[in-house]
């Protein structure tokens, strides 16, 4: 039977990480190990210099465990301890509130991270995520129903079944997968790359009452990016984006044009 491990980054009560555990129902045993509360935007950060605990917990009728930690951590939890070092064979982060796309989120999702831990052990790993209009929505704690994730759901039954049949193909560690707001069962489903951005950072300066300043990093959306590009997919022409990521961030340039930066 395949084993299966289940996180997110928006804690273990969210919806979308029951959701995520309803789309791979029935592929085999499951192991839904997720943050304690809301951790977005952590990223792969991982707990070096305190302790962590976990507890299990009732998710609508199946067992859960919330860590006290990170995505990252979920994950090392999970495979170390619950599932006592057996490795799964697929782990599934998400269902997240809010889309993850471009080289911006790549990098600071905690959705991302945890597949990216758990792709770091060869393990296949599927990131998924649901586009939000209220950009707000993204940091709420998410217990409510207030998100439809039924296409979500159904393309993560359909690509996790694969995935466990036949793997990953060569060269991919991860599938990013992002939804449209209003995507519907017809949705089209495009293949993509990262965009380089999809915020233009801002920083806004406030004052506190005893008028020392402090500062909130801001940054309004760049919805438009080139064509073939995740951003575009989902921003512009309202299609399902699935982008394959690898763990290998070298870059593919002429490595002599390198030797000629740092040789006398």
């Amino acid at each position: 039977m395949y084993r299966i491990l289940v996180t997110n980054d928006d804690g273990v009560y969210a919806s979308g990480l029951k959701a995520a555990a309803q789309g791979v129902k029935g592929l085999g045993e499951v192991f839904v190990v997720a943050p304690s509360g809301q951790m977005s935007g952590v990223g792969r950060s991982i707990s070096v210099f305190e302790p962590l605990r976990f507890a299990e917990v009732n998710m609508d009728g199946q067992k859960a465990y919330a860590v006290t930690g990170t995505p990252t951590d979920s994950v090392i939890i999970g495979i170390f301890v619950i599932m006592k070092g057996k490795m799964p064979d697929l782990v599934v982060s998400g269902i997240n509130v809010g889309e993850n796309i471009s080289t911006d989120t790549v990098t600071t999702s905690g959705t991302i991270g945890a597949a990216l831990e758990a792709a770091s052990y060869g393990i296949p790993a599927i990131a998924v995520s649901i586009q939000t209009v209220d950009q707000g929505d993204k940091f709420d704690f998410h217990h409510e129903d207030k998100h439809s994730f039924e296409v979500a759901i159904k393309l993560v039954r359909r690509i996790a079944s694969k995935v466990l049949e036949k793997g990953l193909p060569n060269g991919v560690d991860l599938l990013n997968l992002n939804v449209p707001a209003k995507a519907t069962e017809d949705t089209e489903v495009v293949m993509t790359r990262l965009a380089r951005k999809i915020f233009r950072t801002s920083v806004q300066e406030r004052f506190d009452p005893r008028g020392r300043p402090y500062y909130w990093i801001d940054g309004d959306l760049i919805c438009s990016e080139a064509e073939g590009t995740d951003v575009r997919a989902v921003y512009q022409d309202g299609k399902i984006s699935v982008t394959p990521l690898t763990l290998d961030s070298t870059s593919r340039t002429d490595f002599d044009e390198i030797r000629d930066l740092i040789e006398d």
